[in-house]
């Protein structure tokens, strides 16, 4: 579907020595592949909360952010690791552009849960900042932050902690995105013997969510999944450790896990990736 962008999420564990990653991204933006990027954080944001002094807490996967950590978490996911991607994928030859769901209004979001603080659920997505962006053959790499909905509160207008998964996927539906390929530590979905599972419909993967095989980070992966198959026809889970992966993926070489929505299956009928 010439004309409709790729998201792709990718994570600070998948950028290793071995990782090709941005350079796919680059040689995609070279093939004239309109990509939209996400990025996580959690990682560097746990060290740097450590070095404050200040003891990373979840709960039910979801960082508890209260004011002093998020902080940090703007710091380091605007600034330290949103602008380091940006710069490797200047130095690969790319073009990119830095921004976070604050910039430009781009996502607003509510107070999920007070135990959690200032962690957001995204209730408005406006696309229009980054089809800016790749109207002018950029390509948007975004921190998942999102600005706080006018609601009374002492934090209205202030940033609020995203999930970036949960992002990704918001931003593929909001887009009508031809893919969302999440770039993982892991191979794929698993089933309850450990296995990967290659190939999922929505329905399937839908009851999969539901059953409790599905543990961890792949539980807000998966939900993002489904969230962009309401609009977009595919989605895949994949290890982006291994060279060439995000390649391989785009070329119909996925070797993770592969979801289907209903307007692939409509249509492609006949056809396989």
């Amino acid at each position: 579907m010439p004309g409709l962008p790729i998201v792709v999420k990718i994570g600070g564990s998948t950028l290793g020595s071995h990782d090709t990653s941005l350079k796919d991204l680059v040689t995609l933006q070279r093939e004239g592949v309109d990509v939209v990027v996400v990025h996580g954080g959690g990682n560097v944001i746990s060290q740097w909360m450590q070095r404050q002094g200040i003891q990373p807490r979840f709960v039910n996967g979801l960082r508890v952010t209260d004011a002093p950590s998020l902080d940090i978490v703007v710091a380091v996911l605007t600034g330290l690791i949103n602008k380091e991607l940006v710069s490797q994928v200047h130095g690969l030859g790319g073009r990119a552009i830095g921004i976070s769901g604050i910039d430009g209004g781009l996502l607003e979001a509510r107070v999920v849960d007070p135990q959690l603080g200032f962690v957001g659920e995204i209730c408005r997505v406006d696309s229009q900042p980054l089809r800016a962006i790749l109207d002018t053959g950029y390509m948007p790499v975004v921190a998942p932050l999102a600005l706080q909905i006018q609601d009374g509160s002492d934090h209205s207008g202030g940033p609020l902690n995203i999930n970036g998964d949960t992002v990704a996927g918001e931003l593929a539906h909001a887009l009508e995105a031809q893919r969302l390929i999440f770039l993982t530590d892991v191979g794929g979905i698993m089933d309850g013997g450990g296995r990967v599972i290659p190939r999922l419909d929505r329905r399937r993967a839908d009851l999969l969510s539901r059953s409790g095989v599905i543990q961890g980070g792949m539980i807000p992966k998966l939900a993002a999944c489904l969230r962009a198959l309401e609009r977009s026809p595919v989605a895949d889970i994949i290890d982006g450790r291994r060279p060439g992966a995000l390649m391989e993926c785009i070329r119909g070489q996925a070797s993770g896990t592969t979801i289907i929505g209903d307007t692939y299956r409509g249509r492609s009928r006949g056809r396989s990736i």
